[in-house]
């Protein structure tokens, strides 16, 4: 059976996010279990997951910023099939809808840019219902703590996240972990 991401997250709250080759080296050295893959493309994208699984991490797809890949469904069948992933994260409730229907985790991508944006995160994780959301920037304490006051699912703070201190008032205003790519963050 599948652990829980909210258990996962809880357990490790800083993610690693990787964006080539030498960041994601580098995250093997930390305690995170959970890698975001940022970069990839569709020739090089499943050897990518597997020398993530090799080091017995939860490897997670951006696909939104893998080359090859459109948008489509599709996409996520191609990382469920063709790739050892444990799931993706996502700006598209279509990808994220077809996540679940595979047994992938899902993290929803949102980026908050107004009001009207809050009223969109909830309406569509509502709808979608993915493992996690993922706000960004996530270096707004109130609006993280709005947003984790409306949701059931854990939040993920993540872009702009540069120090401990970052990172510290993301996870006391309510986020359940952050994601970076600041490698120093990784191993505090």
């Amino acid at each position: 059976m599948k652990t829980a991401f909210r258990e996962i997250i809880e357990d490790c709250p800083v993610i690693a996010t990787v964006k080539d080759e030498q960041s994601m080296e580098k995250s093997f050295e930390s305690d995170s279990q959970i890698i975001f893959i940022l970069f990839g493309d569709i020739c090089n994208i499943a050897s990518i997951v597997r020398r993530v699984k090799e080091q017995g991490r939860i490897a997670m797809v951006h696909l939104d910023l893998v080359s090859g890949f459109d948008g489509r469904e599709i996409a996520v069948d191609y990382i469920k099939n063709m790739t050892q992933a444990d799931g993706i994260i996502s700006t598209k409730t279509s990808q994220i809808n077809r996540a679940k229907e595979l047994g992938l985790y899902a993290v929803h991508r949102f980026f908050v840019l107004d009001s009207r944006s809050l009223e969109n995160i909830r309406k569509q994780s509502a709808a979608t219902k993915p493992d996690c959301i993922e706000i960004l920037p996530g270096i707004m304490p109130k609006i993280i703590a709005r947003i984790t006051k409306t949701q059931k699912i854990p939040v993920i703070a993540g872009g702009m996240i540069d120090n401990k201190e970052d990172v510290m008032l993301a996870l006391k205003a309510g986020a359940t972990a952050i994601s970076t790519t600041r490698q120093e963050l990784w191993f505090v």
